[in-house]
């Protein structure tokens, strides 16, 4: 048995304890235990692996953005140990055959844990996709690829072969009939075409379906969330919703759908998120190539990388007592976990040993050239964070002291 010993986070406390672990499970949990191998983590902070349920890891098809190699990579060096991979890929999952040849091109190649989802279309056979999958997405707004599903009558049906397969739908929450073309020279222009009653009225448009397992991806306006939540649905909410607003900057690098908003609609949605009144952290990384974000604006394409900074600024916010470690870790961890039917998001007997260990005297800055999506840019350039020294996966050391001592042995926990 191996043992791991410091300060756990266990039954929402942190105590100076012990885990052990067999067979890539939790088995124990005491003030002390013995074992074939010990890890002595002294005072360091020992958290249940994040599981981020929005990412966009381009692989298939767009594998010059990022792959599944390397954003994994990113995962694992920013403390998370599972995510969930979104289906506009090329070619997008649709079918049965597209997702298992997706599972095929994936298969052996990932770092931490993972689940892929299919898109939820009216045609789509959601029941036989359904064991398979986290969850469906549904795109009532335009974004990358091409599975958009805007029309009443197709949502209806879309909803309806869902709920029959009791998965959870994840919403991309933009009504495209709100949605103008207009040029665009800047985020502000952005935010203009995208407006946050876009986002408002579909999630209106939803309310027929309360009572569903839906959940509104990258919630952008408190109004929202309170409509959201009176309906009953889960939401994420990505960090650079919370942390940053249309007039930090011109650049494309921050062009993203839903876009940023204003400077006071950020600041009450991180009140929102604070007052514990959104579901979970998702950071919908979306990685493009510097050249690709570099071409003037409106040819721009829209995503933003999050997945490797986003744990680690908040482990800082943590740090200077502007969050308590027991938000942090239901937010990141034991709420996708549960609303995503995964046997992770907590340190206690049963689970999988999926653990992330930090040295909170190790502050950094962010630096681009110290991380590992392909995406060559971060918005979060300078900004202090705390890394993890250790993280683990099913019981196997994948990172230590900082750097990668692991194979790519992340598994689907659809298979």
């Amino acid at each position: 048995m191996l043992v791991i010993e410091g300060r756990i986070f266990c039954n929402g406390e942190l105590i100076n304890g012990a885990i052990g672990i067999e067979d890539g499970k939790i088995v124990d949990v005491k003030k002390v235990l013995k074992g074939d191998k010990r890890m002595d983590m002294g005072d360091r902070m020992i958290l249940p692996g994040a599981v981020d349920p929005h990412v966009h890891f381009r692989d298939p098809g767009m594998t010059h953005k990022e792959d599944f190699t390397s954003g994994s990579m990113a995962a694992l060096h920013g403390g998370v140990t599972c995510v969930l991979d979104m289906p506009n890929t090329v070619p997008s999952v649709l079918s049965i055959r597209e997702l298992e040849d997706k599972k095929r091109t994936i298969r052996g190649r990932s770092f931490v844990d993972y689940g892929l989802y299919a898109a939820l279309t009216p045609g789509c056979d959601a029941e036989k996709l359904a064991p398979k999958v986290p969850g469906f997405k549904l795109f009532m707004g335009s974004t990358t690829g091409k599975i958009l599903v805007d029309g009443d009558h197709d949502i209806h049906n879309a909803m309806r072969s869902a709920a029959s397969a009791g998965k959870t739908v994840s919403v991309h929450a933009e009504d495209e009939s709100m949605i103008r073309k207009d040029e665009e020279k800047n985020n502000r222009d952005h935010l203009r075409n995208r407006p946050a009653s876009a986002e408002y009225n579909a999630i209106n448009r939803l309310s027929a379906y309360k009572g569903m397992k839906i959940n509104i991806c990258h919630i952008t306006d408190a109004s929202s969330v309170a409509l959201a939540a009176s309906l009953g649905f889960t939401m994420e909410v990505t960090t650079h919703h919370m942390f940053l607003h249309d007039l930090m900057s011109d650049s494309a690098e921050l062009k993203v759908n839903p876009p940023l908003r204003d400077k006071n609609t950020q600041e009450g949605l991180f009140k929102a998120f604070m007052e514990g009144k959104i579901t979970m952290l998702g950071t919908d990384h979306a990685p493009h190539t510097i050249d690709e974000k570099r071409r003037t604006y409106d040819e721009a394409p829209s995503g933003i990388p999050g997945v490797e900074t986003y744990m680690p600024m908040m482990m800082h916010m943590v740090k200077k007592g502007e969050m308590s470690i027991n938000h942090l870790v239901k937010m990141s961890s034991s709420a996708p976990a549960e609303i995503f039917g995964m046997n992770k998001g907590s340190i206690e007997i049963g689970k999988d040993a999926d653990l992330v260990i930090y040295d909170m005297r190790k502050i950094k800055k962010i630096r681009t050239k110290d991380l590992h999506s392909k995406a060559a840019y971060t918005p979060y350039e300078g900004r202090d964070a705390i890394f993890p020294d250790t993280v683990i996966v099913r019981g196997e050391i994948q990172l230590k002291d900082g750097e990668l001592c692991g194979d790519m042995i992340g598994a689907d926990m659809y298979e």
